[in-house]
């Protein structure tokens, strides 16, 4: 069994400084299939000023992660929810300070979950976001630990037309793409890697379909208008994989929209909703 060290809760990193430039928001906006019609996302010099798409975020946050405890086994990690909460927009460069810290270890019998939460500011100390991972680490349950919070679900109204719907076709670099912008897990892009993953070929990361969402959420509802996503939430049910297209949908409900993604195989992010102003 997995060995879990619960003396990393609470335990804070100390900040970490993400220096960037609009090369890497661009980036990340491509790696999240924006094409060049979407000209406030993929041109620094666009007339309304280069816009950051929310999720971004996720791209500092990978590089302030507290430490999951010194025996852990990164392949039995699987990253199950993720949060984005939002303070203003992002900068479209700069540089972010942030903290990351381990809030709770859930015993689930078959595995532990993993909840960190990693922070980021400005320089001169405006907050700009949190962000939230719920990783479920296989075989790392039956520790004798608090289960934790049951879920409850978030499905969309039965029988009720969604306010909205988009398909985008993932393409089959999308996966060598988005990688550049810091997750370069080879499960993505090395078809050995993948089969040892369990797959049959590379499956696309969660984090770019999560990004797509984003992406739709803030093309198709607020108008392109960034700042007024101030919450994004979702769980990964299954994988995508290049070539795929993905179907977005969203219903209107009192606290935003719950939001489904899906392939014509599958849903893959499910109890998702959008929190809206």
């Amino acid at each position: 069994m997995p060995k879990i060290d619960l003396s990393v809760i609470g335990k804070k990193t100390e900040p970490r400084v993400f220096e960037y430039t609009w090369k890497d928001v661009v980036l990340y906006s491509l790696g999240v299939g924006a094409t060049a019609d979407e000209l406030s996302f993929v041109y620094e010099n666009d007339t309304g000023g280069l816009k950051v798409l929310p999720s971004f975020c996720v791209v500092p946050a990978v590089r302030a992660f507290p430490n999951f405890g010194e025996d852990i086994e990164w392949s039995r990690m699987l990253h199950g929810e993720h949060t984005i909460k939002l303070s203003r927009p992002i900068p479209p460069q700069g540089k972010l300070i942030q903290t990351g810290v381990i809030t709770d270890i859930f015993d689930k019998g078959k595995g532990a979950v993993f909840h960190a939460e990693i922070s980021g500011e400005t320089e001169d100390g405006h907050h700009i976001y949190d962000a939230h991972w719920a990783i479920f680490y296989v075989g790392g349950g039956g520790f004798g630990g608090d289960p934790g919070p049951k879920a409850e679900p978030l499905n969309p109204p039965e029988g009720v037309e969604p306010d909205f719907s988009i398909s985008y076709e993932v393409a089959e670099n999308q996966a060598a793409l988005y990688r550049l912008s810091g997750d370069l897990n080879p499960l993505h892009l090395d078809p050995a890697a993948a089969k040892r993953g369990g797959f049959d070929r590379p499956i696309l990361h969660g984090l770019c379909t999560y990004g797509f969402a984003t992406r739709a959420i803030v093309n198709e509802l607020l108008g392109g208008d960034v700042a007024r996503l101030k919450e994004f939430s979702a769980r990964f049910s299954d994988v995508v994989y290049p070539g795929d297209t993905l179907t977005i949908r969203g219903w209107k409900v009192d606290v935003g929209y719950i939001i489904q993604v899906r392939t014509d195989r599958s849903v893959v992010l499910s109890n998702a909703r959008a929190v809206v102003e």
